[in-house]
């Protein structure tokens, strides 16, 4: 099962010109509880990042994961190739949980 076959959204969007964020939308307390089991560990894989420069905020009252992370490179430098960010979002929404 996918991360995206749980949540009711994942999208990513641009976090200043350095980051990115992801938001999971979980839809439910039931969704929510089980999204936030993701190791934070496998998550900076997934983007190729260092743990501990990931930022992740799990907020209960409203069902969403925030992660964000340094972008590879500066938004709209000429080796950029996803000017908004939205594209990080596919590669959290296809992981595969571990459960």
């Amino acid at each position: 099962m996918r991360v995206a076959d749980i949540a009711l959204k994942v999208r990513s969007k641009n976090a200043g010109p350095f980051w990115v964020t992801v938001d999971i939308f979980c839809g439910s307390a039931v969704a929510f509880a089980r999204l936030s089991r993701l190791p934070t560990a496998a998550i900076a894989r997934v983007y190729g990042q260092p743990e501990q420069l990931l930022k992740r905020f799990d907020i209960a009252e409203l069902n969403v994961i925030k992660i964000s992370f340094p972008r590879p490179v500066v938004q709209g430098s000429r080796e950029d190739r996803d000017m908004h960010g939205a594209q990080w979002a596919h590669l959290l929404a296809e992981m595969e949980l571990g459960d």
